[in-house]
């Protein structure tokens, strides 16, 4: 497989079987998705669409039924692809008894870091994280965000060209969490490949450059934030309108809706909204505002999900050109 893409899946399905009752379910079926170097992407999905399934066949936590994956073009079931890669859990479970730099420090042994390096690296990444003023203290004593920062840490203990998060964000107040995506973003000018599995889409909306999005074990989409929110229309408000007005400017779009004397109408396209400009302005109406609107990410996610929307995921070769 091509080591240029840092995750590469091909054909990528996983059935569990019940031995009692004989049924099979289908977590992942038939995924191949390629993940370039270099990138934030995220990984979308709803509870139970096969996300945790996907990732865990990444780091071989969990083996394919068929099909096959691939980290920087080594197959991905080898202990030598997991090296390079970084790893935070959801709802990741660390022994209290540790103090902060001490399960830093134990976690860094595990990865082979030498003693050296792990004394400098320690109290570097406790300050990345904010928490410079508790690494000698237990973890018992950690509220969820500050584990969740220390999780981050071990995550990049190591140093990796990979790094895999799993709601990262989970339990962080707003100040915590854009200090996690400062962190992330000063990582991409080392190269590192961030990879994100979660379900919320404002956060991955903010932070990625790429998403795909499983659906009952498929991918349903994938492709560049910036392409799949792109701009669906425009907003145009009047006042000093009408039911005669409204009726008019329904005749170039239906999307016309009037409160008392203020008429605001969703137009499609630039031609058709300069029209209902001109048509305002001949019956005497008062333009008041012209909003450009963009879906969201979310829209995006319910659309596809609900299959309101069909869509060929595109292999993201454009990337590496």
């Amino acid at each position: 497989m091509d080591a240029r893409y840092a995750i590469e899946a091909e054909g990528l399905e996983k059935i569990y079987r019940s031995r009692f009752r004989g049924r099979q379910i289908r977590a992942v079926s038939d995924l191949t998705l390629r993940v370039p170097e270099g990138v934030k992407f995220g990984l979308l999905g709803a509870n139970g669409a096969g996300k945790t399934t996907f990732v865990k066949m990444l780091l071989s936590a969990v083996h394919p039924t068929a099909g096959r994956a691939a980290l920087f073009g080594c197959d991905a079931a080898k202990p030598e692809a997991r090296r390079p890669v970084g790893y935070l859990p959801e709802n990741h479970r660390f022994p209290t008894y540790f103090t902060g730099a001490g399960m830093l420090n134990f976690y860094g042994a595990l990865s082979g870091m030498p003693a050296v390096d792990r004394d400098k690296r320690i109290p570097e990444l406790l300050a990345v994280v904010g928490l410079s003023d508790w690494g000698d203290v237990r973890i018992k004593k950690y509220s969820k965000g500050m584990l969740q920062r220390l999780g981050l840490a071990q995550a990049l203990m190591h140093r990796p060209r990979l790094l895999v998060l799993d709601e990262p964000t989970d339990g962080v107040d707003p100040l915590g969490r854009r200090q996690i995506r400062d962190t992330l973003n000063s990582l991409l000018d080392t190269g590192v490949t961030i990879f994100i599995n979660s379900h919320l889409l404002s956060e991955v909306e903010v932070f990625c450059d790429r998403v795909a999005i499983i659906h009952k074990g498929h991918l349903a989409l994938e492709g560049r934030i910036c392409d799949l929110v792109a701009g669906r229309g425009y907003k145009l408000a009047a006042v000093q309108a009408t039911e005669e007005i409204r009726l008019a400017v329904s005749a170039v779009t239906p999307a016309a809706t009037l409160d008392n004397d203020r008429l605001e109408v969703q137009i499609s396209s630039r031609g058709e909204l300069n029209r209902a400009i001109d048509l305002l302005r001949q019956s005497g109406a008062l333009i008041e505002s012209v909003t450009a609107t963009v879906s969201t990410l979310e829209d995006v996610f319910i659309q596809t999900t609900q299959g309101e929307t069909q869509v060929t995921p595109p292999l993201p070769t454009e990337v590496l050109a």
